[in-house]
């Protein structure tokens, strides 16, 4: 049975407080210039730390994945900005970049902010970092709200060992081989996919990784209808041929178990292979017991068990 469980309480508000940021504007004019990558809110509002609300409030420039959804989180924070607004999404990054460096070198404060979560993470941010720790240049982080994080933490899965997948290819057949690489992961594992594309998403893993693997899908965090399902893919599939799903999503998926370990019994069809192909008895043990790390001596038994 599927496993649900909802948030019944709606998004909090925040208070801005006494913070650091402007602290971290002023030591940056007065020396170098630095890049703050800050995480959003993911949905709740009230996830908003006083840090990032500072950041906001006194930073140089902006570099925004959406300067509309960057207006829309100052006037909920209730807050103002004084700093250059830039946008700054996966279409422009490689033209942009250099402008934004050129910044930091001039002494300014540039605080990257995405729609939600923290930049750089499946996010814009990664080619702005690369490019400034390859010249040296200050780059720190206002940690706050992940998705990654929040989904696997919340889908009832191993945390102890993770891997972050993001989005899988939309195409099916490169979506299988990217599954395919994928079927013997340890790790658990998160991914992200759009609503409209969950269904084919869960049947793909259903068929690389069998009904049975466990899985958690999390949509909508943090907001006012957050739903965890969790389940074996198989029943998650069903639930998603069968509901019309919203929302922004995140699917945790089990890692893959121990495989059992190989008996000498498994090994016996390749000895006689060998002895058909003119190799002595104790040498063809020799092989094949090497080859699969198990015991000669154990293997030669079963070898004679077996024509026994």
């Amino acid at each position: 049975m599927v496993n649900s469980s909802k948030q019944t309480t709606g998004p909090g508000t925040s208070q801005n407080t006494q913070n650091d940021g402007g602290s971290a504007a002023a030591a940056a004019r007065t020396g170098g210039g630095q890049i703050v990558l800050a995480a959003t809110p993911i949905g709740n509002m009230g996830d908003a730390t006083n840090r990032l609300i500072g950041l906001l409030e006194t930073a140089d420039v902006i570099a925004a994945e959406d300067t509309r959804r960057l207006h829309r989180l100052v006037s909920a924070l209730k807050i103002t900005t004084s700093g250059r607004i830039i946008s700054y999404h996966e279409h422009n990054e490689a033209t942009r970049t250099a402008d934004l460096l050129e910044m930091v070198r001039g002494g300014a404060t540039l605080l990257m902010v995405t729609d939600a979560g923290m930049p750089a993470v499946s996010d814009p941010g990664f080619r702005l970092v690369e490019a400034a720790a390859r010249e040296g240049l200050t780059v720190t982080a206002a940690p706050g709200p992940s998705a990654v994080l929040t989904a696997l933490a919340l889908s009832g899965l191993p945390t102890d060992r993770f891997c972050f997948e993001g989005f899988l290819p939309r195409k099916a057949g490169e979506r299988s081989a990217r599954l395919a690489e994928l079927a013997g992961e340890r790790r658990t594992m998160v991914f992200f996919e759009a609503p409209h594309r969950l269904e084919p998403m869960l049947r793909a893993l259903d068929a690389a990784f069998g009904g049975d693997r466990r899985a958690a899908v999390a949509r909508e965090l943090t907001k006012l209808h957050e739903q965890v399902l969790r389940a074996p893919l198989r029943e998650l599939l069903e639930w998603a041929e069968a509901s019309e799903v919203r929302g922004e999503i995140a699917v945790v998926v089990a890692g893959a178990g121990e495989a059992a370990p190989e008996l000498p019994e498994d090994h016996v069809a390749a000895v006689n292979g060998l002895v058909a192909q003119g190799a002595r008895l104790k040498d063809a043990v020799a092989t094949v017991a090497e080859d699969a790390r198990i015991s000669k001596r154990e293997l030669y038994s079963a070898v004679l068990a077996a024509r026994g």
